[in-house]
């Protein structure tokens, strides 16, 4: 085909799906379209794996989910290739950095999701976006092992977040990952738990060079795995500074923007 792109990676929400978090059929079609032209399609998402669990029937996903932004690969029967989890020394210092920000405090480990208020904000869209329970604890102290990602949650003040983000790159430096994967979740992940890292490990693995990857995203933690990739695609909803690094802009995710981009810039259908 004309752009030359072997393998597709996308991010899920504010991409691939709606903002209900719905796959259009419009997007089905063009994730079908990518198989039929012998492109491979991969996804890789903050969310946990069991979160990702519900796109694999209605798009035929046959490459390993990479969840937490990298922090665990599972198969589309979510049995686990390999995880990275954050250094058990840094987990209840980075509990701290975030609750002096004021912001709630999720864990994930394994497939457990642990917070302490089920009632916080955010925690009744999660549960209905993942499409299972968190656990409720009454206290996170003392949780230090296996742990894949840390998240700050905000309420209306998103400046919190970012100065949650910027303090944490300061303190932690080399030895964590941290980025927002929405303006009000701020992620901190293991240090090679990120979705530049999944762009590589999916070029390694399956011996596509980077220059014929597509990636598609809408928020600064997706601008890593644009670095690199032959094509970049920020979506219509993404802000300024992510269609900046993109060497392409679609529509937003509730216009089709994932579908479009993958018929134009990708399989070059006008």
């Amino acid at each position: 085909m004309a752009s030359g792109i072997e393998l597709v990676l996308a991010d899920v929400d504010g991409t691939l799906v709606t903002d209900e978090k719905l796959l259009t059929d419009r997007t089905i079609a063009a994730v079908r379209s990518l198989k039929a032209a012998g492109v491979k399609f991969a996804l890789t998402s903050g969310r946990p794996p069991r979160g990702m669990q519900m796109l694999v029937e209605p798009l035929a996903l046959e490459l390993p989910l990479a969840a937490f932004n990298g922090g665990l690969y599972a198969r589309p029967d979510m049995s686990v290739i390999e995880a990275r989890s954050i250094d058990p020394a840094l987990v209840q210092e980075i509990v701290k950095l975030i609750g002096e920000h004021g912001l709630d405090v999720w864990l994930y480990r394994g497939s457990d999701w642990l917070l302490r208020d089920p009632h916080a904000p955010r925690v009744a869209k999660e549960a209905d976006t993942v499409r299972f329970a968190p656990t409720v604890l009454e206290s996170l102290e003392g949780i230090t092992e296996d742990i894949a990602k840390i998240v700050g949650v905000g309420g209306e003040d998103l400046d919190r977040v970012a100065r949650a983000e910027a303090d944490a790159r300061e303190r932690f430096g080399a030895q964590v990952s941290a980025a927002r994967s929405q303006p009000y979740y701020l992620d901190v992940t293991h240090p090679e738990a990120n979705k530049g890292a999944v762009l590589h490990y999916l070029s390694r693995r399956y011996e596509v060079p980077l220059e014929r990857i597509a990636t598609l995203g809408d928020q600064p933690n997706d601008m890593l795995m644009f670095e690199g990739a032959g094509l970049s695609v920020a979506m219509g909803n993404a802000g300024e500074e992510v269609k900046r690094a993109a060497t392409k802009v679609t529509e937003s995710n509730e216009d089709e923007g994932f579908a479009l981009a993958i018929e134009r810039f990708v399989l070059g259908e006008g």
